[in-house]
């Protein structure tokens, strides 16, 4: 069995050094494998159960497809209105019905710390899939095996974080990842939506190099790779506040002049105006084939976690 059997997936920063490598490189064999037309059926007889109380598009049906590569069986909540927790259902008592339905959990959620909430009511291993402003780790190890197929390196690059880094939590957990490999970090967000001290803090103690600033363009100026997110409306309590922020920040051509030539591009998506469409033609665009690559690493999650690989 794999160092991974029954770990839930839960932070970015508790992955160990082994356990990154072994998600990486299964990923890169199970995508070469299907690319050359193979079938797997490593998860043949298992279900997943994937329970997302958020709204979501790539993360729960790359999850799913990665399941049904696999061969096993997917169940789903897709609204929590069509759940018991419309009926008062605690998520701990939901956790532990569908726990005797499913051999995995994947659960998005809007309260931070939910995903640990679920994974401390069951047996059966779980996955987060983000819990508001917490983390995304399965988010951020396919941003990382994004940047090695796009830049072929992950190690030594200089990566701008740009948009609303006080909620986005995929940078939250991308951050550790990227500091982990000994990457220089740049923070871009406006007042009110930096990266959080609690992150940054982190971050330096493990030697990280970060520089925060308000200046998109000096800080793409020096990156090999930009990572776009947007203001997301549905942190925010006041629209109006959500409307002075909107807009902050996008790259178009004329930043793309004044970018590092080759610089690759990223966004966890959706977009909302952070680029602007003409930049899809950009060599460099990496953001589709980002959420592709999120289909082998959840692959690798879940035969890992369930012990089938």
């Amino acid at each position: 069995m794999s160092v991974l059997h029954r770990k839930d997936i839960l932070r970015t920063d508790l992955l160990s050094d082994e356990e990154l490598e072994l998600i990486l490189s299964t990923a890169a064999r199970f995508e070469g494998e299907l690319q050359a037309g193979g079938r797997l059926h490593n998860m043949a007889g298992q279900i997943l159960a994937t329970l997302f109380f958020e709204p979501s598009t790539r993360t729960r049906l790359s999850f799913e497809t990665a399941m049904q590569r696999l061969g096993g069986g997917v169940i789903t909540v897709a609204d929590s209105k069509t759940s018991s927790a419309a009926k008062g259902e605690s998520l701990a008592d939901s956790a532990r019905t569908v726990a005797g339905y499913a051999d995995v959990i994947v659960i998005r959620h809007p309260r931070q710390g939910s995903a640990q909430e679920v994974a401390d009511a069951v047996d059966v291993p779980v996955i987060n899939a983000g819990d508001g402003a917490g983390q995304h780790p399965t988010q951020a190890l396919l941003d990382v095996y994004t940047i090695q197929k796009e830049t072929g390196a992950r190690e030594g690059l200089t990566v701008t974080l740009a948009g609303d880094l006080k909620y986005g939590r995929t940078v939250h957990s991308l951050s550790h990842l990227l500091a982990r490999f000994g990457c220089r970090l740049f923070f871009v967000a406006p007042a009110g939506l930096e990266m959080p001290a609690r992150i940054t803090a982190d971050l330096r103690k493990v030697g990280a190099e970060i520089g925060e600033t308000t200046d998109l363009v000096a800080a793409v100026g020096e990156s090999d790779v930009v990572y776009m997110t947007r203001i997301q409306r549905e942190r925010f309590e006041d629209p109006a506040e959500y409307e002075r922020l909107r807009g902050s920040y996008v790259i178009d051509s004329a930043l793309l002049q004044q970018a590092k030539p080759g610089i690759t591009i990223m966004h966890p998506l959706p977009r909302v105006g952070e680029i602007a469409l003409e930049v899809d033609a950009y060599e460099g665009a990496a953001y589709f084939r980002q959420v592709a690559n999120g289909v082998p690493i959840r692959m690798a999650l879940l035969a890992l976690v369930a012990g089938r690989e």
